[in-house]
């Protein structure tokens, strides 16, 4: 199987072409794309780190100067909320916006919600045992990381059915060329987002509460505070990047366990190992796959020189079964230990939200273990069409 992010085979299984590139292509041009795609550990890992690449390119230069078309006049909407945010941003701009932002979400913060995770994740559990089954996703996998995002940042009960589907369209533009129709939908869900919240954030600023949102809006360092829209943008990041992510992981991670029942048992005998088999889930069997960077200054990687204005497309489900640093890397063992795994990413954008996903991940798992200990796939799961957020379109389970 060939490198092809659009094939179904490709994003069911991603693994043995990736094994072939490391081994024979791994720093390569795909023409499709248009990205140069990197396949080996090292290099995805020195490559996080070096300033010569960046989420964006227009703090050094313009569309144009980048062999880039200029974005669309109706695409605005989309990019003002995006950029408003520190995930397409680069430094001054995002070391600023992330420094206020580390000010209301901090460790603390974080693992004060951990009683809340852990009794919506008994909750959803509890009720999937009783039911004797059902989707996965759409019972747990969905509804624990929403609510605990919506809870954290402030967003009332009834309204928390909203944000799914707008957190939804809005990730679709991040998949690989997407359409003008795709484009179209993430721009709408962009606009009536960033309208909701500017509305909420004003309530909060001038009555606030015991919320994230209310906390944003008090931040202040050194004489700098966050903007309006930079808040609005730094919250429309926190749901997008706080669950899409989580919730692939959590259904990933079951069918990983199905498929290898040898460890299931494993972990259903020793609940123990919850902590490292979170980990190794989320390495073998990585929900975001790749991430994209933009080459600001030349440089070279595996020996390929590649020019000022490329793109690279960064393969961490790759870099994650890389055998110079995984021993068996294609074996589940949930005991790994040491576990370098890269799905939170490294440098500057390394995930700022990695410690409430891991407290979320290990919380839902330990909930279904003990509520369905004997829990078991009811029927072969299909995989959603996208490769940069990889998921399963439902995951049939039985008690």
């Amino acid at each position: 199987m060939a490198y092809d992010p659009w094939s179904p085979g490709f994003v069911a299984d991603p693994y043995p072409a990736f094994e072939r590139l490391r081994n024979e292509r791994p720093v390569f041009f795909h023409e499709p794309t248009g990205q140069w795609v990197i396949t080996r550990y090292e290099d995805v890992d020195a490559l996080l780190r070096d300033r010569r690449l960046g989420r964006s390119y227009l703090h050094v230069g313009g569309h144009e100067e980048f062999g880039q078309q200029p974005e669309a006049e109706f695409l605005k909407p989309f990019w003002d909320l995006i950029r408003a945010g520190m995930l397409d941003v680069e430094p001054p701009t995002h070391t600023r916006l992330r420094r206020l932002v580390s000010k209301a979400f901090t460790a603390r913060m974080v693992e004060g919600l951990r009683p809340m995770v852990r009794a919506l994740a008994e909750e959803l559990a509890a009720g999937l045992a009783a039911k004797g089954g059902g989707d996965l996703v759409a019972e747990i996998a969905e509804p624990l990381p929403v609510n605990v995002i919506a809870e954290m940042l402030g967003v009332p009960a009834s309204d928390r059915d909203l944000l799914r589907p707008w957190s939804a369209d809005i990730c679709g533009m991040y998949e690989l060329n997407p359409s003008e129709e795709n484009q179209r939908i993430a721009v709408r869900a962009a606009v009536e987002f960033s309208g909701y919240l500017r509305e909420l954030a004003r309530s909060r600023r001038a009555e606030p509460r015991d919320d994230l949102i209310s906390a944003l809006a008090q931040v202040v360092d050194e004489g700098d505070r966050l903007s309006e829209d930079e808040l609005i943008g730094t919250c429309v990041l926190l749901l997008n990047a706080g669950h899409e992510a989580t919730v692939n992981t959590t259904a990933n991670g079951w069918w990983s366990l199905f498929r290898n029942p040898g460890e299931l048992a494993r972990l259903r005998a020793d609940h123990g190992l919850i902590p490292t088999a979170v980990e190794e889930l989320m390495r073998y069997d990585t929900s975001a796959p790749m991430f994209e960077r933009w080459v600001l200054e030349d440089i070279r990687i595996g020996g390929v020189d590649i020019p000022r204005g490329a793109e690279v497309a960064l393969q961490f489900a790759s870099a994650n079964r890389d055998p110079a640093v995984f021993a068996d890397p294609d074996r589940l063992d949930l005991a790994r230990d040491p576990n370098p795994h890269i799905t939170f990413g490294l440098g500057i954008h390394y995930c700022l939200g990695a410690p409430l996903a891991r407290i979320e991940l290990n919380e839902s798992y330990g909930a279904i273990l003990r509520a369905a200990p004997a829990l078991k796939l009811a029927v072969e799961p299909e995989w959603k069409p996208g490769f940069v957020l990889r998921g399963l379109e439902s995951l049939q389970v039985e008690v």
